[in-house]
């Protein structure tokens, strides 16, 4: 089970962590993956991290946003700075493994102007 968390209501250019947490037996992890749905949008990936570390942005939000993991708690998180009102979506956790892929329910952010 995948649970996000973090997000809200937030001004524009400020900033938010989101994290998403794992529970029970995980194993066989392939990837984490963040993605976003902005209203009447496609669901589009954003980030990914993989088990030796490395990480992969959108083109368009290197810089701004950063993936991250803390494997004894299970949990990865995705950093978001200098946000703005393009932002506005429900971020969802990925988890690919080598027995299926399972997402979280998401988090609402929405950014004002």
């Amino acid at each position: 089970q995948l649970v996000e968390s973090g997000g809200g209501l937030v001004q524009a250019g400020g900033s938010l962590k989101l994290t998403c947490a794992a529970s029970g037996s995980i194993v066989g992890i392939k990837a984490m993956r963040w993605y976003r749905q902005a209203p009447g949008k496609e669901r589009e990936w954003v980030a990914t991290i993989i088990p030796n570390g490395i990480v992969n942005y959108a083109d368009s939000e290197k810089g701004r946003f950063s993936i991250s993991r803390d494997r004894a708690k299970k949990t990865v998180y995705l950093q978001i700075n200098t946000l703005g009102p393009e932002d506005t979506a429900v971020y969802y956790c990925n988890m690919n493994t080598v027995y299926g892929s399972y997402w979280g329910q998401g988090t609402q952010v929405t950014v004002s102007s």
